[in-house]
């Protein structure tokens, strides 16, 4: 790169090479392990194109007192090496500034001597981004921390004439239910059913996919040849104790960074085996639960089966959908064959008047057991199960419980009856086991009392 005809030369990683250069999209979204280099290659993207045409740059991190020590602090590092930087308090004369990048620190913003600018904001002051304009360029630090609804906002401000327009997004790959999974990779829409917008593990084999004109990138700290050895084995040492928060930190994968609430959860490997195992059950050990849900709930019904002899939940079957009246509801196939089977479900008690329609229906149905306390007692009440086993084809619940995690409260301790979501298969499944006594492993004396 030559700038004011000074040669300035910068070693960059061989993974960000292509990436670096590359200026052909206007959504890029960079995913990785810690140390990887993302936000690194990212800030000197953005400096070599600042340096050959005039831009307007906004970087946004969700809380502005966060900026300082992180976007605007690389910038200032990389603009160092590269030997173009100057402070604003700099003593230097008018010459020695000439052809300079100054960094100024109230507001931070970068100024480049062809006019360009970088300004940076948090998000947490929303509403002074409605009055930024002119801006080309616009990079999400840490985009997973960042609502959706001020990702919508910010891609409004984009709107620049005569120049390309880019949007950037960083951030380690955090939980499946954050707003970056569902809206580049795999979402639920209103029936329950799964929709694949690109498989994140075709991704993490790839590592670079151009798909609906968004640049994806994966990268893991082996990517960065300047991290030290120490520094990888350290992450290294993480599986030994947290594999969830490993697979973020180390692999850059999905997954999930707090602690599990059921980590007994696996998926039925072999599906005759599983069809077998739920068959063998008497009627009197399979249960239903439903969850009511209209606009962001869902209407969640899950059916499973209890083996306590061996301490086995079986969950085989299940209805997830919302926005759908309970008229329609009671007459879906799925939830009519329930009644015509003549099968009890157990019900959120706290709305009397649906359970009242369904049992105008012909549904055999009553409300769940509710009390203080009761969503711990029903949380520990389902983990007592030394296996849940759940069928492949129950797939929001495989996405709600598979990887939830308790809600941790400001001094990071765990909540043990809240979570990172609202998991309404899990609340079904809470009050299809309403009336089941689960034995502790301590090896206490069974007992179920049946629906009547």
């Amino acid at each position: 790169m030559e700038e004011n005809k000074n040669a300035v030369n910068i070693e960059i990683s061989e993974r960000f090479t292509d990436f670096v250069n590359d200026w052909d999209y206007g959504t890029y979204l960079n995913l990785g392990g810690y140390g990887s280099g993302k936000s690194w290659h990212i800030a000197f993207k953005i400096i070599l194109k600042c340096l050959e045409e005039k831009r307007k740059v906004l970087v946004c991190r969700n809380v502005y007192d966060t900026i300082r020590e992180s976007c605007f602090a690389l910038f200032k590092d990389i603009l160092s090496s590269l030997g173009l930087l100057v402070e604003e308090e700099s003593q230097r004369s008018a010459k020695q500034r000439a052809g300079k990048v100054v960094a100024i620190t109230s507001p931070m913003q970068i100024r480049f001597p062809n006019g360009s600018r970088i300004i940076f904001k948090g998000l947490d002051k929303a509403e002074k981004i409605k009055s930024i304009h002119g801006i080309s360029i616009v990079w999400l630090e840490e985009c997973s921390e960042i609502r959706f609804d001020a990702y919508e906002e910010l891609l409004g401000r984009v709107r620049e004439n005569n120049v390309s327009l880019h949007f950037f997004l960083s951030c380690n790959p955090v939980g499946k239910e954050n707003w970056v999974y569902n809206h580049f990779f795999c979402r639920t829409d209103e029936e329950g059913n799964e929709v694949v917008i690109l498989d994140d593990e075709k991704l993490y084999r790839k590592h670079t996919i151009v798909k609906n004109g968004i640049y994806y990138h994966h990268s893991v700290p082996e990517d960065n040849p300047f991290l030290p050895d120490s520094y990888i084995k350290r992450l290294d040492g993480i599986k030994d104790f947290d594999p969830y928060l490993w697979r973020v930190a180390k692999q850059g994968r999905f997954g999930t960074t707090g602690l599990r609430v059921l980590p007994q959860f696996e998926i039925a490997k072999n599906s005759t085996e599983f069809k077998n195992a739920v068959r063998s059950l008497p009627d009197n050990c399979k249960y239903i639960g439903f969850d009511f849900g209209f606009e962001e709930s869902y209407n969640a019904v899950i059916s499973c089966a209890v083996d306590l002899k061996n301490s086995i939940l079986y969950i085989y079957d299940e209805i997830y959908i919302n926005h759908i009246t309970d008229d329609k509801m009671a007459n879906l196939p799925e939830m009519q064959k329930i009644k015509n089977d003549d099968k009890w479900m157990c019900a959120d008690s706290e709305d009397p008047k649906a359970i009242q329609y369904y049992r105008q229906q012909g549904y055999k149905m009553r409300p769940c057991k509710k009390f203080a306390g009761s969503r711990l007692s029903n949380t520990r009440k389902v983990k007592r199960f030394k296996k849940i086993i759940c069928s492949p084809k129950c797939k929001s619940t495989i996405k709600e419980l598979k990887d939830l995690t308790y809600k941790k409260d400001s001094k990071g301790n765990a909540i043990y009856d809240e979570f990172n979501i609202d998991p309404h298969t899990f609340s079904a499944l809470w009050y299809a086991l309403d009336t089941v006594t689960v034995a502790d492993y301590k090896g206490k004396e069974y007992n179920s009392i049946n629906a009547v």
